[in-house]
C-alpha cells in the first residue's frame, strides 16, 4: 500500500496528490509516469509524474478528474493509500542543452511540465514556459514554474490573465520575436496537436507527451500503440514522448474515443451507488 501525504483540489476538476514512494522517487526522471490503482479491482490509471523528493520518499502526481477512476482517485484524502502504483515507466523526456525551449502546458499538463522546464534549465537551456488555459481560475503552479523558466507566459482564451486566445496564435507570436530551438508540448490530445500544427510550419522539433488508452504500461498489451510516421509504436515503453509531426492524431483520437459510451455509462452508474 502507498500512504496519500497531501491531496487536495488545485483548480477545479483538477487534484494534486503527493504519495510515499520510495522507490519510485529515487529513479524517477522528468517525463515518466506511473500506474495508479485506487483498489484491488480498480482501473490502471496511468499518471505523469509532476516533482519527487528523493530524500522524503515522495512522489507528486497531478490528475484531472474525468471519469469513473479518476473520480474514485480523486475522492481519497489525506493518509488513505493507493492499492497499487507501480513504476517510474516510460522513457524518459530527452534532457540537453538545445538552446531555447518553449515548454507549453495545459490543463494536467500544466503539473507535468514543471520537471521538465526544471531539468532544461538546470542544462543551461533558455526556457519559455506556456500556461495554458480556458480562464485564469484553471491556473495553477505559476510560482513553481516561474522558479524554472527564464521567462513565463500565461495565456488565457477568455483573456482574464495573460495573453488573450490560444495556442497555435501564442506561439506565432514567440518564434516570430526570437529563435526557439525546441518545443516540449504536455497536457491534452487536442492542445498536442494544434500547438505541433503550429510549429510545423516553422520546422521546430516538438516533442508531445501522449496519453492514449493504456492498461499494462510495460508493452504487452499492446492498447496504447499509437502510429508514427506510418510506423507502430507503443506510448509506454517507445514513449510517451514523441515528434509531434510524426504522430498520425487522426487514429490517435479515434482510438482515444473508442469507449466512450462505456466510459459514460461507467460514471453514470458510480453516480447513482453515490445517491442510493
Amino acid at each position: 500500500m502507498y500512504k496519500i501525504i497531501e491531496k487536495r483540489m488545485i483548480v477545479p476538476n483538477i487534484h494534486m496528490m503527493r504519495v510515499s514512494a520510495p522507490a519510485i522517487a529515487k529513479k524517477c526522471l522528468p517525463g515518466q509516469f506511473v500506474i495508479v490503482m485506487v483498489d484491488e479491482k480498480g482501473e490502471r490509471i496511468p499518471l505523469s509524474i509532476s516533482d519527487w523528493n528523493r530524500e522524503e520518499g515522495i512522489i507528486t502526481i497531478v490528475f484531472m478528474e474525468v471519469g469513473t477512476s479518476t473520480r474514485k482517485l480523486a475522492k481519497l484524502k489525506e493518509g488513505d493509500e493507493l492499492f497499487a502504483l507501480a513504476g517510474p515507466l516510460g522513457s524518459p523526456s530527452e534532457i540537453s542543452k538545445f538552446g531555447t525551449v518553449l515548454c507549453i502546458g495545459g490543463c494536467y499538463g500544466i503539473g507535468t511540465i514543471y520537471p521538465i522546464s526544471k531539468a532544461l534549465k538546470e542544462e543551461g537551456n533558455k526556457v519559455i514556459t506556456l500556461l495554458e488555459a480556458r480562464s485564469s481560475f484553471l491556473l495553477y503552479w505559476e510560482d513553481k514554474l516561474r522558479s524554472v523558466s527564464d521567462e513565463l507566459l500565461l495565456l488565457t482564451r477568455d483573456g482574464t490573465s495573460g495573453i488573450s486566445g490560444h495556442v497555435p496564435t501564442a506561439i506565432k507570436e514567440i518564434v516570430q520575436r526570437e529563435k526557439i530551438d525546441r518545443v516540449i508540448v504536455n497536457g491534452c490530445t487536442f492542445l498536442l496537436m494544434v500547438a505541433s500544427e503550429a510549429t510545423k510550419p516553422f520546422g521546430i522539433k516538438t516533442i508531445v507527451s501522449l496519453n492514449p488508452i493504456m492498461i499494462d504500461g510495460t508493452g504487452m498489451c499492446g492498447v496504447c500503440r499509437v502510429s508514427i510516421s506510418g510506423k507502430t509504436k507503443f506510448a509506454c515503453v517507445d514513449g510517451p514522448d514523441f515528434d509531434g509531426h510524426e504522430v498520425d492524431w487522426e487514429i490517435l483520437l479515434m482510438r482515444r474515443s473508442a469507449y466512450l459510451k462505456e466510459e459514460v455509462e461507467s460514471i453514470r452508474y458510480l453516480e447513482c451507488e453515490e445517491i442510493f
